[in-house]
């Protein structure tokens, strides 16, 4: 007589079943932790998308280099453990994926969601080469105005941080290391506006007064999802996700530092402050405003948005931006002024989302995908300027001060999209 073997069947098939589906949902989380997504959101939409297809999550393990995920379904129960690498940015498949999860039906099956995973991962860059390169160089002129540039060296920085950002493209395309390919795109950048400035000079076009385009045209390089997203993800209790990503970003500053610190060296650079600009205040103004939306644009378009979504960023940046360099002149520290312009572009975030959800308009962009691009403009340029060339010349205090002084304001811009969190999703203020 023949032993009964249904239940173990059975069983097999259930573990079959919750296998397949825990394999999508590690690919759809670290599809997203590799486009930039905070821990949190990630951890969020795979519940979301966990419970459409049926799957009850039980524990996740987050951090930049691996995943393990829990789940059960029926009386099965499996962990799964998923290698993230290379990580970037890509707002619009973090979009894509967040619409997937979003609108995915009760019983949806694995294939249904590989396939279009397959889509989403097959889905080109929204803007070509050139493109995203000739605006992140009309974004670091953008920055070389903003830090009291001249002409010359709005237009030098300009051609260098596009002329940066198309060798960084390609060298990413080749999968080139991420550390090398940005200590490699900051010497060229760096290197390229200081031979443009100095052949200026000597054609007597120009001589210029301080370097404020040297920092601008690798303005390209700054980690701004990684250091944001890891002080949201401490703040929501992801502290393993949070430490790895603030690794991650401070190896890339290191890199770039690296890199300008060689040009620095080799072209002799001063840090000498720059003078304030000739024009009259409602010049100063406009041209300030038009900046700040020029930056906020560009950035948005590097990070790979759409078009809708970077005309949105570049209106958040001009009110943000100007907020706080309004309260500056007005006689506030840079920090807590940087901090009031963070927290005007959190809120204004939160308001374009909102207006775009009724009646399913559009397909409402990722927070971060608004909020990063917005306040990388804040970014404070003659600090970090100060700090590579102090650091170059031995003089380690001044470099330390300098630093510091630039680490509050950077700080102070990922607390004022925290602020604008706590005021804007009671969930934050609810321990879970």
């Amino acid at each position: 007589m023949q032993p009964d073997t249904g239940p173990d069947i059975s069983e097999d098939r259930e573990h079959a079943e919750l296998a397949s589906r825990l394999e999508c949902l590690l690919r759809f989380a670290a599809l997203m932790l590799r486009s930039g997504d905070a821990a949190f959101r990630v951890r969020q939409w795979m519940g979301t998308l966990a419970r459409a297809m049926g799957v009850e999550p039980i524990a996740a393990r987050i951090a930049l280099g691996t995943m393990t995920v829990t789940a059960r379904r029926g009386e099965a129960e499996l962990t799964r453990l998923a290698e993230i690498a290379p990580i970037g940015v890509n707002a619009a498949r973090i979009r894509a994926l967040e619409h997937l999860a979003r609108s995915a039906e009760p019983g949806v099956a694995p294939p249904a969601v590989a396939a279009r995973l397959d889509a989403i991962e097959r889905t080109r860059p929204l803007h070509p080469l050139l493109v995203t390169a000739a605006f992140v160089g009309a974004a670091s002129g953008a920055f070389s105005y903003l830090n009291d540039g001249g002409l010359i060296e709005i237009l030098a920085s300009a051609l260098a941080g596009a002329t940066g950002q198309a060798a960084r493209s390609l060298l990413l395309g080749r999968r080139i290391n991420q550390y090398a390919t940005t200590a490699l795109c900051a010497m060229l950048a760096s290197g390229l506006y200081c031979l443009l400035v100095a052949l200026l000079a000597r054609l007597g076009v120009a001589a210029p007064a301080h370097e404020a385009g040297f920092i601008s045209s690798a303005l390209f390089l700054v980690p701004g999802f990684p250091l944001v997203a890891s002080l949201l993800d401490l703040m929501q209790h992801q502290t393993e996700a949070a430490v790895t990503r603030f690794a991650y970003a401070a190896m890339i500053l290191l890199a770039g530092a690296f890199g300008l610190g060689m040009i620095a060296s080799l072209a002799g650079l001063a840090a000498t402050p720059p003078p304030s600009p000739a024009t009259s205040e409602a010049t100063r103004l406009l041209l300030r405003a038009l900046a700040s939306a020029a930056g906020g644009c560009g950035f948005a378009i590097l990070y790979n948005s759409a078009w809708r979504t970077a005309f949105a960023v570049a209106g958040l940046a001009l009110v943000g931006n100007e907020l706080r360099l309004g309260l500056y002149d007005a006689g506030l520290a840079l920090a807590p002024a940087t901090l009031a312009g963070a927290l005007a572009v959190g809120l204004l975030a939160s308001l374009v989302q909102w207006c775009r959800r009724p009646r399913q308009l559009a397909e409402p962009a990722p927070r971060i995908a608004l909020t990063v691009p917005g306040i990388i403009i804040m970014v404070p340029g003659t600090f970090a300027f100060q700090t590579v060339v102090f650091f170059e010349q031995g003089r380690v205090i001044a470099a330390l001060h300098a630093g510091v002084l630039g680490g509050f304001v950077v700080g102070a811009m990922a607390l004022g999209l925290a602020a604008a969190r706590f005021a804007t999703e009671w969930k934050w203020l609810v321990e879970s």
